[in-house]
This record gives structure tokens, C-alpha cells and sequence, in this order.
């Protein structure tokens, strides 16, 4: 499998500086600056631009996520009434009555399940974390696969749906399982290209942990393939994210490819 050669999270950060412009997570509006500090796995080299995996504060972890929830139950309730409308007009457009009986629900129904559906917007990264990260003193690998995920193709506004695998190497520290599958479906339920998915993901553990080395591969099927364009039913897409050791250490990586495998 080819690994994505992504820009690492320090590419744009100026270490003798207190800058803190960047644009890692598609959400992120600035990053704070690292502190030195020893790694787990001295003899692994660490991603460019990044300083030795210490810790950062908690307070600067919410500081990147602050301005991540775009959207309240206050603006669905708000805006519900203009995105039935707007399914109204699209329902005229197909050249459909939205007067008939089948269909006189049907922009409601729609406008709140496109709201579920998006339902991301609403949630920040630091709601799911708090009181979920543990100070430990373990550093072999953790890998949580096949988590299940649903999202929305930005470019036809269709689904998209697969399967989500996940591993990082911890530093002292580590995230409750079941917040990995509530990272997968914060940034998910958002209209999203799969590459940009991926690294969401990894760099929202990595800020999070400030882990060894985080590894995410996304497998899924999108509906604008097969239901329009090509048209082709079994096709499948992958993509990967490696930061840290996954990155830089071919035994680490292929040790997680082998059990995301198994």
C-alpha cells in the first residue's frame, strides 16, 4: 500500500517564534508552539517540523480546538425552516409536486436528516476528550479497526461509508477507547473529501496525545462512483495518514498494516 505523503503538522510553524498560523486540521485556525521534551522511542526519528514529542498543555489543546463547532441546536432549529424550503424548490426542480401526498413531509424529513447527517458541526474535539485521557505508563502500540463510517461527499453531497482503523503509539498517556470512534464521527458526520478525513483524524490524536507516532487508514465506498459517474459497483477507496514513528519507522508501520490486517 502506498502511504500518503502528507505535510507534516510542523511545516508551517517557525520554531524561534511565538507564530502559530496553520491550517492542520481543515478547522484549525492556529497551533500552539511545543515544548522540548524526551520521546518514548528515542531511536525513531521525529516528523519534520516537530519537536520531540512532549506533552502540551491541556489549555493549549482546547485553544486549537475552540473554533471547531460551527453550528448549535439553536441554528438547527433556526435554519430548519429554510432548508425545507430549499427541498421544496429542489422537489420542483426534478419536475415533482410537493403537494402530492408522498412528498408533502418529505422536505422536512429531509432538512433534519441532512442535519444529522452533518451533524459534526455541532461538536468540538475537546467535549469528547474531557476526563477521557489517562496518564500511563505504556508504549506499545494501540490500534482500534473497523470502526464504522459515515459521511457526506462534499462534491455531489452523497454518502460516503466505510471502515476506519486506527493506532498510536502512546507517551504516557492514553485516550479511551471509545473516543477514537467519537473522533471518527465528529469529523465524519461533516462534508468531507476522504485525504482530508484521514488527516483530521490523525492530527486530532496527535494534538490530543502527543503520541510516538499515530497511524489512520480509512477504506470506503463512495456513492458518487457508483451511483453516477463510472458506475463502478465494487470499487473501493483507501487512504492513509502516518505521522510520528508510523511515518518514519518501517517496522512500526508495517507492524500496524499486519494487524489492521489480521
Amino acid at each position: 500500500m502506498d502511504h500518503s505523503k502528507q505535510t507534516q503538522y510542523g511545516s508551517n510553524e517557525k520554531k524561534d517564534s511565538g507564530d502559530t498560523g496553520s491550517v492542520l486540521n481543515g478547522h484549525f485556525d492556529a497551533m500552539v508552539k511545543r515544548s522540548a521534551g524526551g520521546t518514548v522511542r528515542p531511536a525513531a526519528p521525529q516528523p519534520p517540523g516537530a519537536e520531540s514529542g512532549a506533552h502540551r498543555p491541556a489549555a493549549s489543546v482546547m485553544e486549537c480546538w475552540r473554533e471547531e463547532r460551527t453550528r448549535s441546536v439553536e441554528d438547527n432549529e433556526m435554519s430548519l425552516p429554510s432548508l425545507a424550503a430549499a427541498y421544496t424548490t429542489i422537489l420542483r426542480g426534478l419536475g415533482e409536486d410537493p403537494q402530492r401526498q408522498g412528498l408533502l413531509k418529505t422536505p422536512w424529513r429531509a432538512a433534519t436528516a441532512m442535519q444529522f447527517f452533518t451533524k459534526g458541526y455541532q461538536e468540538k474535539i475537546i467535549d469528547v476528550l474531557n476526563d477521557a485521557i489517562f496518564d500511563e505508563d505504556h508504549d506499545e502500540m494501540v490500534i482500534v479497526k473497523d470502526i464504522d463510517m459515515f459521511s457526506m461527499c462534499e462534491h455531489h453531497l452523497v454518502p460516503i461509508f466505510g471502515r476506519v482503523h486506527i493506532g498510536y503509539l502512546p507517551n504516557k498517556r492514553v485516550l479511551g477507547l471509545s473516543k477514537l470512534a467519537r473522533i471518527v464521527e465528529i469529523y465524519s458526520r461533516r462534508l468531507q473529501v476522504q485525504e482530508r478525513l484521514t488527516k483530521q483524524i490523525a492530527v486530532a490524536i496527535t494534538e490530543a496525545l502527543q503520541p510516538t507516532g499515530v497511524g489512520v487508514v480509512i477504506e470506503a465506498t463512495h456513492m458518487c462512483m457508483v451511483m453516477r459517474g463510472v458506475q463502478k459497483m465494487n470499487s473501493k477507496t483507501v487512504t492513509s495518514t502516518m505521522l510520528g514513528v508510523f511515518r518514519e519507522d518501517p517496522k512500526t508501520r508495517d507492524e500496524f498494516l499486519t494487524l489492521i490486517r489480521s
